[in-house]
């Protein structure tokens, strides 16, 4: 069974910032994409960046040059660093990860979230 546990929540004043973590345990053959999501109060889950085994990364419009997602592959971690934050970022935000275990099976595994919350 693969487990993602983010870690790094809590409260942060406008401006400030805070560094997420997502640590993936199991038996893990090979971690493909991960990602970060958020879900704020009353709206839908949405990405905020992801990134490839390779290190390619993608960012949602409006966390463009105030985070940056990162990942180190012998580790099986995953990380966001938010800078600059706005209130506008408060939410819980989830890991995502695609990944095949060691029968070979391709699971998408979720964490269990961790909130931020941004006080203005």
């Amino acid at each position: 069974q693969v487990q993602l546990v983010e870690s790094g929540g809590g409260l942060v004043q406008a401006g400030g910032s805070l560094r997420l973590s997502c640590s993936a345990s199991g038996i893990i053959f090979k971690i493909n994409a991960m990602a970060w999501y958020r879900q704020a109060p009353g709206k839908q889950r949405e990405p905020v960046a992801a990134i490839t085994s390779g290190g390619s990364t993608s960012y949602a419009d409006s966390v463009k040059g105030r985070f940056t997602i990162s990942r180190d592959n012998a580790r099986n971690t995953l990380y966001l660093q938010m800078n600059s934050l706005e209130a506008g970022d408060t939410a819980v935000y989830y890991c995502n990860a695609n990944v095949v275990s060691a029968n070979f099976r391709t699971l998408q595994v979720w964490g269990q979230g961790t909130l931020v919350t941004v006080s203005s």
